[in-house]
């Protein structure tokens, strides 16, 4: 599959089979996704993943409430995502790296305007989400809302770490319900790209 073709038809699965992800594919995508750009190539950021019925569980007790996954008519759908990655960021990571010599006209990243770990996790999932589909797996982004410290116990993550998302990976069953939000249309490329100035 082209890349083009994998961006156009990606979207966000929320209802998956329970199926297992064959490992040599799991792990071949994540060597990719992990190839994603970072700043001062600081390599940052680091993925939990979850393929063990055992470890996923965890995470929805973790991430979650009861009444949520109680009035959630999504949750018993993507609960069924046979693997869930965590994806962090290491802001010492970048500090560290960005008072190395060859930065040397930075102070760390003190005053930065963007938290450059959550934008190199962000490329990571980004790639993720793109070699699911070119795996022919579903895949969906899920935001950090709530609960960060709870799944970080969860997991023995360090408290440095940030939080940037998690992605379910799996495959797609049948009656996957597209997203309400997509009513709303894409806007316009000439409406989105301002050549020359705003």
């Amino acid at each position: 599959m082209e890349l083009s073709d994998a961006i156009r038809r990606r979207h966000m699965t929320r209802t998956f089979t329970g199926d297992p992800v064959d490992r040599a594919v799991l792990d071949g995508l994540l060597a990719l996704a992990l190839r994603a750009p970072s700043a001062g190539n600081t390599q940052g950021r680091d993925l939990v993943v979850l393929a063990d019925p055992a470890h996923t569980s965890r995470f929805w007790e973790a991430a979650t409430d009861e009444a949520w996954r109680r009035r959630s008519t999504r949750f018993p759908g993507m609960s069924a995502a046979p693997v869930v990655v965590l994806a962090f960021g290491d802001p010492l990571a970048y500090d560290d790296r960005y008072r190395q010599p060859d930065k040397a006209d930075a102070d760390g990243t003190a005053g930065w305007p963007v938290p450059y770990w959550h934008v190199d996790a962000g490329f990571v999932v980004l790639q993720v989400l793109l070699l699911a589909e070119q795996a022919g797996l579903g895949a969906a982004f899920l935001g950090n809302f709530r609960h960060e410290d709870a799944v970080k116990t969860a997991f023995g993550v360090p408290t440095t770490m940030a939080w940037t998302g998690t992605v379910l990976l799996g495959h797609p069953a049948a009656g996957d319900r597209p997203s309400a939000s997509l009513a709303r249309g894409r806007r316009a490329v000439d409406d989105a790209v301002h050549r020359g100035g705003w």
